[in-house]
């Protein structure tokens, strides 16, 4: 029945400080988004046509920030130059290579306390 992720949605306070952390720092890009009735954005991976984040403005920050989901993951590429981003902009993240696969994986919290995972091939190198 599934076939894939389709998106995910967060709820956030800050319209320049989240798109910031995403299209500035991540790379997404704010895109084509229907009148639905309420404040918000989609961001697209470059070149995708499928909107992989959608963000509410409109509404009110949960007590729990991450709900039942924990994080968001992204699969990513050029490890260096997006490590040189976050510490270019001096934000926190945990970098590690997970054990068996050794894929990189690059831990950060969004302005608005999401988690999100950046997941870089074995292969690449700092």
């Amino acid at each position: 029945m599934i076939h894939g992720m389709n998106h995910f949605t967060i709820t956030a306070e800050n319209r320049d400080a989240t798109l910031g952390f995403y299209c500035g720092l991540l790379g997404l890009e704010e895109g084509q988004r229907p009148d639905v009735g309420f404040a918000g954005a989609w961001l697209y991976a470059p070149g995708n046509s499928i909107a992989v984040l959608h963000i509410y403005w409109d509404r009110p920050m949960p007590a729990g920030r991450t709900g039942v989901i924990d994080h968001m993951a992204f699969t990513c590429s050029n490890l260096k130059a997006v490590k040189a981003r976050f510490d270019a902009a001096n934000i926190k993240y945990d970098l590690r290579q997970q054990v068996g696969s050794r894929t990189w994986q690059l831990f950060s919290i969004d302005p608005n306390g999401a988690k999100v995972e950046l997941d870089f091939d074995a292969t690449e190198t700092l």
